[in-house]
């Protein structure tokens, strides 16, 4: 099987693939409150035709695939989608990413079709914090989605937090611990300068440094050394020594990784992204709903793949935002 090689000798074998703009939350740094206009429906990739484009990048190495939104558990169908995307062949890794909200009502059926593991997005553990971040009482659902998510079987439950300043600063340790009694992976993440908002601003952002400091003055942390299967991920494992679970820092602002990425973005109106944090797009869609052989779409996803920059540049200029949001591009 040929390779995805880019110009600097990354090998892209990891597809994030967001199949919708719709989320049940509003969170403040994503959405906003009112107003949000949706991609009509025609605009959307169906299922079939992302399971074709993943069929076409599995031929050019790519062998892991996350399945974003938006919310992706708001769209019909979903379980349908998630079992043909395993029986896709070289596929050998397929996980989700959710707000959790509507786990206790697919946690079992995503692990009957083969997903073993899950992302769930929660940034407080306060239910009042939680309502001022996500607009909605909700908060009780999600942790029921995380009990449900680890009784079903999907392990690791993988916990991820935006660590904003003034937010949910004070909560690190709270979420720490977490670990130490659950087997839970707890992944703090460097906020980000996303969106069409004004929510993110550079005194906002809670560095991984700053993070490792907050826990390290109470609990030892241990390094924990990458399987092979995690080698290429951009979190930094350490666990608290003696703890059930671990704690994750992933760092793109303060310590990018943009040197070993291995990924490509499918948004849900049918754009190839190569950097979440440049505007340059390829319109795949185009192609594909105009007939285009196999041959010519794994043209255009290579030809993706050589303008996938060196690096987002946040370090020398932390002011620049990607213009699309998170909703709009995939989590």
């Amino acid at each position: 099987m040929p390779e995805l090689i880019d110009r600097f000798s990354r090998k892209i074998d990891y597809m994030r693939i967001s199949i919708t703009d719709r989320c049940n939350l509003r969170c403040r740094y994503c959405m906003p409150e009112n107003g949000v206009r949706h991609l009509p429906h025609r605009e959307i990739l169906s299922y079939e035709e992302i399971l074709r484009l993943v069929r076409v990048a599995t031929g050019c190495s790519v062998t892991k695939i996350r399945v974003t939104g938006g919310e992706p558990l708001t769209r019909r169908g979903i379980i349908y989608f998630m079992r043909q995307i395993k029986l896709l062949p070289y596929i050998d890794d397929v996980t989700i990413t959710t707000n959790g909200i509507l786990l206790p009502d697919y946690a079992g059926d995503l692990v009957n079709v083969g997903v073993k593991r899950v992302n769930i997005s929660l940034d407080t553990l306060k239910p009042e914090k939680f309502r001022y971040i996500t607009r909605m009482d909700l908060f009780e659902r999600v942790l029921e989605g995380i009990r449900s998510a680890d009784e079903a079987g999907l392990s690791p439950v993988k916990i991820n937090c935006v660590a904003i300043k003034g937010f949910n600063d004070e909560e690190i340790l709270d979420f720490a611990r977490l670990t130490l009694d659950h087997p839970y992976h707890v992944r703090f993440i460097e906020f980000m300068p996303l969106g069409e908002n004004d929510y993110w601003r550079p005194d906002k952002a809670l560095h991984a440094p700053e993070i490792m400091d907050i826990i390290g003055r109470v609990y030892p942390l241990e390094p924990v050394i990458n399987s092979k299967a995690d080698q290429n991920g951009p979190a930094r494992r350490f666990r608290i020594k003696g703890g059930a679970g671990e704690i994750g820092l992933i760092s793109p602002i303060s310590r990018h990784f943009c040197d070993t990425c291995n990924r490509i973005r499918l948004t849900p109106d049918g754009r190839l992204r190569n950097c979440l944090f440049s505007d340059q797009e390829t319109n795949i869609k185009e192609a594909l709903r105009s007939g285009a052989k196999d041959e010519e779409l794994a043209r255009i996803i290579r030809e993706s793949i050589q303008t996938k920059p060196s690096g987002h540049k946040l370090q020398e200029d932390a002011s620049h935002k990607c213009k699309r949001s998170m909703w709009k591009i995939g989590g």
